[in-house]
């Protein structure tokens, strides 16, 4: 009677599992110790080239400040033009951009967007960026070629990986380039998970990307060493007094980070607009301007290379607030002048050391025991406010400095400035959380939905010419004016109106067409275009690239989301 038994008949019946689960729970588990190892070898890659691209970019930045004052002001514009010149190397449509381009990869449901071969040139762009003391972060090239190099492991080996872990590398690579140029691996793992959304993680990757941090920790320590980058002193407990100053600087880090983000999203704007020489030219000279001043208010180096002489001289408290004041405008001057000239870097130092200084300001009216609290509480306040990264903040300031009982203090600041920050991010391409198919198609580039062979009238052209071969004939609405490649206004229906029929053939497209139309560039999403085109009352925008006109979205093209998909499924 017991042969007769269920169990008896089929062994694997006692546990609930069939040999088929089985063997499937065996090869799950083989593919995911198999996405582990690539994981860590991808970060011991990232590692070393993170600590190639440091050794070599701060090398050439101590030369540069080795220098007479009148070369160093002039160095930064050399750098930028160096720089434009490797992106354009590149390829079309290379952007300076770095953070933002790991953001806006992840948000992409097909492809990685990330193409190893622009590492090299981009890499290079840095290096002249930073190396001739452009005042912007290590992390952001550091981030581009670990999210660079990951995607491109995964793009061959894309048989180890299920089809929902198609970026599982590319975030490991991301983790691994922070966690090596800070020396900061949860940092590096934290804001690699966080930065792509403003309230929520990406949670599946936490284990490979914990891996790949750790590993590429391990090898650039090896290289430079363990020590904080930033030693603090001071030590908790912290009283009320503290706490509530940690809350004021949070409030003070929302408002001002607001602003930051602003201007540097007017500086954006910018690097893809006018002549690349005279962009160029004025960046630099805004540039060296702020040098001369930095070097009149400190007689030291201040306003070149990323900040961490500035952010220990602003410390010390022999130094006046105002001094502290005028440091911090310099320095967003910098940035955004190196950002307008096509600079390539990051921002995460830039809003540390704003951070740091907002923090030194207000707590010239606290008085706590520890005087290097209140910076230190700047520093995760306005970061996280900032990147839209309260938890990387606060993890940055116990790594970056070595004190992690600073912490507490740093959290609360960190939500206070949270608080006032609405929807701003430094970064477009960051979503509140998972997005569904519409908020995915809004966030891809207008340059997977541009017209290119849109018709463009001269503006010596006549109304009657206008109308009858644009208008009419092609039964458009509006049409871009250009002339020898540049984009100058927009000649719609709605203009003829003003012109007496009898008029039509004596009056110039010049003389009737809109010049206050929004103009989009190759950088920008389909959810600008959406905004631009509501605000300016239009049903189309043209599409201009360094000045040059390349074609027109218009709303017709923004609602066939049967097309824009298929675009993105081909990636």
């Amino acid at each position: 009677m017991i042969g007769r038994l269920p169990w008896r008949r089929d062994p694997s019946r006692r546990s609930g599992w069939s040999a088929i689960d089985r063997q499937r729970i065996a090869a799950l588990s083989r593919r995911s110790q198999q996405v582990v190892i690539l994981a860590g070898t991808t970060g011991l890659l990232v590692g070393l080239m993170v600590a190639g691209f440091e050794t070599v970019t701060h090398a050439a930045l101590e030369q540069v400040l080795n220098l007479p004052l009148a070369l160093r002001a002039a160095f930064p514009g050399l750098g930028l033009l160096v720089a434009t010149g490797c992106l354009r190397l590149a390829g079309r449509g290379t952007t300076p951009g770095s953070s933002d381009e790991y953001i806006r990869a992840f948000h992409r449901r097909r492809g990685l967007g990330l193409r190893l071969r622009d590492v090299p040139l981009r890499m290079l762009a840095a290096v002249a960026t930073l190396g001739s003391g452009g005042s912007l972060g290590y992390e952001g090239p550091s981030i581009y070629a670990g999210a660079a190099l990951g995607s491109s492991l995964q793009r061959r080996l894309h048989r180890f990986f299920a089809a929902d872990d198609a970026k599982v590398l590319m975030v490991a690579g991301a983790a691994a380039g922070v966690s090596a140029i800070f020396k900061a691996p949860v940092t590096g793992l934290v804001f690699a998970l966080e930065v792509p959304f403003q309230n929520d993680l990406a949670r599946r990757m936490l284990l490979p990307a914990a891996i790949s941090s750790a590993a590429s920790y391990v090898v650039f320590a090896a290289i430079a060493g363990t020590a904080p980058i930033l030693p603090i002193g001071g030590q908790p407990p912290f009283n009320l007094v503290d706490l509530g100053g940690a809350a004021a600087i949070g409030l003070a880090s929302g408002v001002l980070a607001r602003l930051y983000i602003l201007v540097m999203a007017r500086a954006k704007r910018l690097s893809t607009r006018g002549h690349i020489p005279l962009r160029v030219a004025g960046s630099g000279a805004v540039i060296a301007a702020t040098v001369v001043l930095g070097t009149l208010l400190s007689k030291e180096n201040l306003v070149l290379g990323p900040g961490y002489h500035a952010l220990r001289w602003s410390l010390d408290p022999k130094h006046a607030i105002l001094a502290i004041v005028a440091l911090g405008t310099l320095r967003v001057a910098g940035n955004a002048a190196v950002i307008a000239g096509g600079g390539t870097g990051g921002l995460f130092v830039p809003l540390v050391i704003q951070g740091a200084l907002v923090g030194r300001c207000v707590g010239g009216v606290f008085d706590s025991g520890n005087a290097s609290l209140f910076p230190v509480v700047g520093m995760a306040a306005f970061l996280g406010a900032g990147y839209r990264v309260p938890l990387a903040g606060v993890v940055f300031i116990a790594e970056f400095t070595g004190r992690p009982g600073f912490v507490v203090p740093g959290l609360i600041a960190a939500v206070m400035a949270q608080l006032v920050m609405g929807r701003s991010s430094l970064s477009p391409y960051q979503t509140s959380g998972p997005v569904g198919h519409l908020e995915r198609r809004l966030l891809l580039p207008v340059a997977d939905l541009v017209s290119s062979d849109a018709l463009s009238v001269a503006p010596d052209a006549t109304v009657d010419e206008l109308f009858s071969q644009h208008l009419a004939g092609s039964r458009q609405q509006a049409v871009a004016v250009v002339q020898d490649g540049i984009y100058l206004g927009i000649a719609s229906v709605e203009d003829l109106n003003g012109v007496e029929r009898a008029q039509w053939a004596q009056t110039r497209v010049a003389d009737i067409m809109r010049t206050d139309v929004p103009v989009a560039t190759h950088d920008w999403i389909l959810r600008d275009a959406v905004v631009a085109m509501e605000e300016a009352g239009t049903d189309r925008i043209a599409v201009c690239n360094d000045g040059r006109y390349v074609g027109v979205i218009t709303a017709g093209d923004l609602v066939r989301l049967d097309d824009i998909l298929d675009r993105e499924s081909d990636r």
